[in-house]
């Protein structure tokens, strides 16, 4: 019996940013304004599906890491099945950084850091009414800490729509030295 072909992998498009910087905005502008099918993957969808049950710190963060060490791997499956992904995270632990370098090794990854005043999230945060306030602080502080980009976008002043089309420009070409490649030469061992 003959086992059907590899897959050729899919594309990811990976913004990373604070939360309420606006990278589901953009996730949504891309997903109208690419030329073939992408999925959006936003690790919020994953940790809204953890149990309801109010949880104690210590157990939560146990959770939680699970829980985002599994998205990861959902995100790699997805990639490894031939599927083109937007990711909408926020790499706020250097060891979910390295991680993704691992899973995604060999794929094409264009890298986006989504930048927004600390100003403009406190009032993002405030108006959502979802999140704990100076939780986006506290993301802003440590989301691009030894990240290496592609390409960078400022919400604060610039639409979705326009993130989206300065994203675009960066599709165009070749993988051949993405910031992905180059933090995992630096990061992992061989």
């Amino acid at each position: 019996m003959t086992s059907a072909p590899e897959p050729k992998r899919g594309q990811v498009i990976f913004l990373n940013g604070a939360t309420s910087s606006g990278k589901t905005s953009i996730a949504e502008v891309l997903l109208d304004i690419l030329d073939r099918p992408f999925f959006h993957l936003p690790v919020d969808a994953i940790n809204g599906m953890r149990a309801r049950r109010e949880l104690p710190p210590e157990q939560l963060e146990q959770v939680l890491e699970r829980t985002v060490l599994g998205y990861h791997r959902a995100v790699a499956g997805m990639v490894a099945a031939g599927n083109d992904v937007v990711v909408d995270h926020v790499l706020r632990e250097r060891t979910w950084l390295l991680d993704c370098l691992n899973l995604l090794a060999g794929g094409d990854v264009v890298l986006v850091g989504v930048h927004c005043s600390a100003e403009e999230l406190d009032l993002r945060e405030r108006a959502r009414g979802d999140r704990t306030p100076g939780r986006a602080a506290y993301h802003l502080a440590r989301v691009h800490e030894g990240v290496t980009y592609d390409v960078e976008c400022d919400t604060t002043s610039t639409s979705p729509e326009g993130c989206a089309a300065q994203i675009m420009t960066h599709l165009a070409r070749p993988a051949a030295g993405r910031a992905f490649d180059q933090m995992r030469a630096r990061s992992l061992p061989a």
